[in-house]
């Protein structure tokens, strides 16, 4: 399973590059990643393989990793760019009674979601 890593930066320019750099010269591929400006924050969920890993090169670099989830790296959505694709899956995992706590794009038209039923969402994406 695939790993969600929380990371915090100062948001100013030089923090996403930095995150880059330390995963880059570990050997880590960042597979997906979300990023927000927030109160002088950057706060950035990257989408790794290897969460150890990750997490120590970033540590290791002087980033602060605030949390660490399992993650779903899905394969790529069939009809990503129709509109209410998004919509659609969304009502299906609501309907299922799963709440999504992260959701964002990775490379090749994939999703990554953090829910709090990761086992459940991995069952109903099997009909999706």
């Amino acid at each position: 399973m695939a790993t969600d890593l929380t990371i915090t930066v100062e948001d100013r320019p030089g923090g996403l590059a930095s995150i880059g750099e330390a995963l880059g010269q570990a050997g880590i591929n960042i597979e997906g990643l979300l990023g927000i400006g927030f109160e002088g924050r950057g706060i950035i969920h990257v989408c790794v393989q290897d969460g150890a890993g990750a997490r120590k090169a970033l540590e290791g670099a002087g980033i602060k990793v605030e949390g660490e989830a399992d993650a779903i790296l899905g394969d790529p959505v069939q009809g990503a760019e129709t509109p209410g694709t998004m919509g659609a899956m969304a009502r299906q995992i609501a309907n299922a009674g799963i709440n999504v706590r992260a959701a964002y794009l990775a490379t090749n038209s994939r999703v990554v979601m953090v829910t709090d039923d990761n086992a459940k969402l991995m069952e109903l994406m099997k009909n999706m």
